[in-house]
């Protein structure tokens, strides 16, 4: 069984690498280990990758399948990945960091700080507020289903953001800013140009000053302009336009179409020390805290999830919630998701669901071995 370290040496482990917080060894019928095989072998997914923290802060990690399909090499344990949409939780606690410094107010429309920027066929920006766009209730409708549905004409593309909020406000709202939930990139495209706006830098300078170099997250970054490739060790993503078709090879990328809505790219145990960071109040003062908890039902995404300021709450099947935030971006797919008490999972796969041919289900596994990651039979009712 794995060393345990005391709850007090946790937040020693999040700040620093040290030798007493490396990967712990793992049990052969370990649950975590027969999911992320079970992700390969029934699903179909090239890869899975999974890292695993306990409270004390020791950490397990995981792989099964292959990093590359062509080469049948071995995957790297806590390799870089792309983490999608996993990016908005970072923006998210940057605008919330502005707000506790007096320089955003939440409640101020978007038009006040961006003027002619959230302008379009039916929408106005001076209606639609700075929390609306947090927890996408602003109505604004998404551009990425918007943009060429073949993401391997359109991978070596670079999209500016103000480019991509042309394509979005191109089309109607889809409801009244405030009057429904409706999952939007739109909303994190406007927010990483509310904090180059406010702040006068570029967003990823801003990500890594606020958050990832006072973490110590060294394994955490946000490609540069022209950066394609993904720095090593990673496993190859892939990906398939239709169901159940033949997967290519789509490591290499731009992912400025994504930006501040999903550009990042991330180990696995990166984004669990992170999210402990987060809920942990590292980041955040008391009233931005209690900001980012505050949740709205999102039953489009999956049974009993909410949104707050890019981090999402869903219920655990021992009880209790866990907190974190879903990634989806062709060749990657990643959930995590962290406890109030310090422990975090975060599971990645080489290819999204929608690419495989059993894509519904081989998403509810992914998302399952979060919980059963957090939740393991000792947590479970009745156990």
């Amino acid at each position: 069984m794995p060393r345990t370290r005391p709850a007090a040496a946790a937040w020693a482990c999040l700040a620093a690498l040290a030798p007493g917080c490396a990967a712990q060894p793992v049990p052969p019928d370990d649950a975590v280990r027969r999911g992320v095989g079970r992700l390969v072998r029934e699903d179909g997914f090239p890869a899975a990758v999974a890292a695993v923290r306990d409270a004390g802060g020791a950490v397990r990690t995981y792989t099964a399948g292959t990093a590359d399909l062509v080469e049948r090499g071995p995957v790297p344990a806590d390799g870089f990945v792309r983490i999608g949409s996993g990016t908005k939780t970072y923006v998210a606690v940057v605008v919330l960091q502005l707000a506790g410094e007096g320089r955003v107010d939440l409640d101020t429309p978007i038009g006040t700080y961006l003027p002619g920027a959230a302008r379009g066929r039916g929408t106005d920006g001076r209606r639609v507020t700075v929390r609306q766009l947090l927890r996408h209730t602003s109505g604004l409708p998404d551009y990425e289903p918007l943009l060429d549905a073949d993401v391997f004409r359109r991978r070596r593309v670079h999209h500016r953001p103000e480019r991509l909020l042309d394509v979005a406000l191109a089309h109607g709202p889809d409801f009244a800013p405030g009057a429904g939930w409706g999952y939007s990139n739109t909303n994190y495209i406007l927010l990483g140009l509310l904090v180059q706006r406010v702040t006068g830098r570029p967003l990823a300078r801003e990500v890594a000053h606020r958050i990832l170099r006072p973490l110590g997250l060294r394994h955490t970054y946000f490609p540069g302009t022209g950066e394609l490739g993904i720095r090593r060790p990673h496993a190859r993503g892939y990906h398939a336009n239709a169901p159940g078709g033949p997967l290519r090879d789509i490591t290499v990328m731009d992912p400025s179409w994504g930006w501040a809505a999903g550009a990042m790219i991330a180990t696995p145990d990166d984004v669990n020390r992170f999210l402990v960071a987060v809920l942990a109040g590292h980041l955040l003062a008391p009233e931005q805290r209690r900001e980012l908890r505050g949740t709205v039902p999102a039953p489009a995404l999956w049974r009993g999830a909410r949104y707050g300021p890019g981090l999402i709450s869903t219920p655990l099947s021992c009880g209790g919630l866990m907190w974190g935030h879903g990634g989806d971006i062709p060749g990657y797919e990643t959930r995590s998701g962290a406890t109030d008490d310090g422990r975090a999972v975060t599971v990645t796969v080489t290819a999204l669901p929608t690419a495989l041919r059993r894509g519904a289900v081989a998403a509810r596994h992914v998302l399952a071995l979060v919980d059963t990651a957090l939740c393991g039979p000792a947590r479970r009712p009745g156990a």
